[in-house]
């Protein structure tokens, strides 16, 4: 099937081609701090403005036409209304920037008003998170951290293969692609005959993660059946989960991950739909033992998504690829972690985050993390001619990943943030 075509350029290694459309909300440069934030859609190397397709009537379905969910400056309105009005706009909008349709393209001030180019515009983080929970669903992390910290012997938890292992997050440091981040300041663990280390963090890292958007919440009380979930998933993002190893190290006996993690989440601007998506779902790894029947799912599929993260060392003029992963490494599926999430009857709400936990594969090359690709320090990597153990103020991370389809992407842009001194 050949790739669809849009009157909007769209280079062949673009990653917004008609076949992804995926959302954002931003606001025009030009405007400054005082422009409004809006809702809208990547396409080639242009913005499509939402609000201003609204505004013009274009959208006409039953669902959209008289809703105000894209004259909003969040995306929650639309996200809370569900598959068959995401259905809608997606039907709406592909028929819109296509080649052969009128409406749009012969409309000189319409287009004006509508689309933006990309490097004229601020994005801003799509949703209201009201809550964010990380989980840890990678067979190969799990063990390579077991083993690290554990030793090889028993390096994964028995409970780990029955359950999506989660915590919660810290919605508040959730930030957009492209803000600096703070190296933390914290205790860390003590040498022999003295007290713990109070500093700046020494083990900064990164995390190579993807998160779902919540689309329709739950009632308290109602837990999601696992075959529903994907009705209550609108999408997918790039997250960096940025840690401090030494400060986690140290606090997570009991109650897990606290100030090691809560100081920066960076998310990429674009949430990428599962319809767009839906061309390649693949199988997930086979779960044993086999999972309890709220977890069993009637198709068991992850999505074929290359993963890479590049770091751009403070003073190099260029990044150099530090690993590739893929999506389809997770071992929990981004259903079962929703269902698990709410058979206890929590309420989910619409643009709650759920992180994966670092995604890594099951080679070195594909590991998640530099506690990982470094083995906790012992084994340090050469990124462009300096060697890393693990992060230094000024190094930049940069995540992207794009679907490969047949003569298109489906793609995610990039996530990226820089590492900046300690602050007193």
């Amino acid at each position: 099937m050949a790739p669809l075509r849009s009157f909007v350029e769209v280079l062949p290694e673009s990653h917004f081609p008609l076949e992804n459309l995926p959302y954002g909300v931003f606001r025009p440069s030009a405007g400054g701090s005082q422009a409004e934030p809006r809702p809208g859609v990547a396409i080639g190397d242009y913005v499509l403005d939402l609000s201003a397709v609204a505004a013009a009537g274009l959208f006409d379905g039953p669902l959209l036409k008289k809703s105000s969910c894209f004259s909003q400056t969040s995306l929650n309105k639309f996200l809370e209304m569900g598959r068959p009005a995401w259905k809608e706009a997606r039907s709406t909008l592909q028929k819109l920037l296509s080649a052969d349709e009128p409406t749009l393209r012969d409309n000189a001030d319409l287009k004006e008003k509508c689309l933006f180019p990309m490097d004229k515009v601020q994005m801003l983080v799509p949703m209201v998170i009201g809550d964010y929970t990380d989980f840890f669903s990678s067979m190969h992390h799990a063990k390579n951290c077991g083993t690290i910290f554990r030793g090889p012997e028993n390096p994964i938890a028995q409970n780990w293969f029955h359950l999506p292992i989660a915590y919660h997050g810290r919605a508040s440091s959730v930030v957009i692609s492209g803000t600096d981040i703070t190296r933390p300041r914290g205790q860390a663990y003590p040498t022999p005959n003295s007290p713990p280390y109070f500093g700046p963090s020494m083990k900064m890292d990164f995390e190579l993660e993807m998160a779902a958007i919540v689309g329709p919440g739950n009632e308290l009380g109602h837990p999601i059946d696992v075959n529903d979930a994907a009705d209550h998933i609108f999408g997918l993002v790039l997250m960096n989960d940025w840690s401090a190893r030494d400060i986690q190290a140290w606090e997570y006996v009991p109650l897990g991950p606290f100030l090691g993690k809560s100081f920066g989440t960076s998310i990429s601007p674009w949430i990428v739909t599962l319809d767009a998506l839906e061309p390649f779902a693949c199988d997930a790894p086979r779960q044993e033992p086999h999972p309890l029947p709220y977890l069993a799912e009637t198709k068991h599929v992850n999505y074929d998504i290359p993963l890479e993260v590049w770091i751009k060392p403070s003073g190099h003029e260029h990044p150099s690829l530090v690993t590739k992963s893929n999506f389809s490494h997770l071992y929990w599926t981004i259903n079962q972690q929703l269902a698990h999430h709410t058979i206890n009857g929590c309420n989910l709400r619409p643009g709650d985050l759920l992180g994966t936990g670092t995604i890594s594969g099951p080679h070195e090359e594909s590991f998640g993390c530099l506690l990982e690709l470094t083995w906790n320090g012992q084994k340090p990597l050469s990124i462009g001619g300096s060697s890393r153990k693990f992060l230094e103020d000024g190094d930049e991370v940069i995540f992207t990943a794009a679907c490969k389809g047949n003569g298109y992407n489906v793609g995610f842009g990039t996530c990226t943030g820089k590492v900046l001194p300690s602050t007193p």
